[in-house]
């Protein structure tokens, strides 16, 4: 298997965007608890402010994951400082919904991580939202561990 990161072509930025905007705002719903109208809400405010200048935006680079020379997701990678530490922030990561289950989730990990090295970055961190199991189990088997989690309880 053949497997790598390209930046992401002007043509194809506008349908990832819907795709980001309403992956995102469904994972606030099913795995944050947001209600719809917030989730979408917030979902466009977020991506206005990451993609202000679109795929020319400093310091966020939208990369589509391509296996033998075809695209199976992308991956969203910035840079980000937490904590005096300088480092890679994986923005986003999402394999295509006909080519999961195959293993690509965790290529792609892989690809980030060394393009995270090639910038000079010694650590990368995300988000994950505490109900997605799947990209848990994922980033867990990966070797990320977690830095903080945020917990709620509803009231009634």
């Amino acid at each position: 298997m053949s497997a790598r990161l390209r930046p992401m072509r002007e043509d194809e930025f506008p349908a990832f965007l819907e795709r980001a905007k309403a992956s995102y705002a469904r994972d606030m719903i099913e795995n944050g608890g947001l209600e719809e109208a917030h989730a979408h809400r917030k979902s466009e405010a977020d991506h206005a402010s990451l993609y202000a200048d679109g795929l020319a935006t400093p310091g966020v680079d939208a990369l589509v994951v391509e296996v033998d020379g075809g695209p199976v997701g992308h991956v969203v990678l910035g840079e980000r400082e937490e904590h005096g530490v300088r480092g890679a922030f994986l923005w986003d990561i999402e394999i295509l919904e006909a080519h999961r289950g195959r293993g690509y989730g965790r290529v792609a990990l892989e690809l980030v991580e060394a393009e995270a090295l090639t910038r000079g970055y010694r650590r990368v961190a995300l988000n994950v939202f505490g109900g997605n199991e799947v990209a848990r189990r994922l980033y867990r088997t990966a070797g990320y561990g977690e830095t903080a989690v945020t917990m709620a309880k509803d009231l009634g």
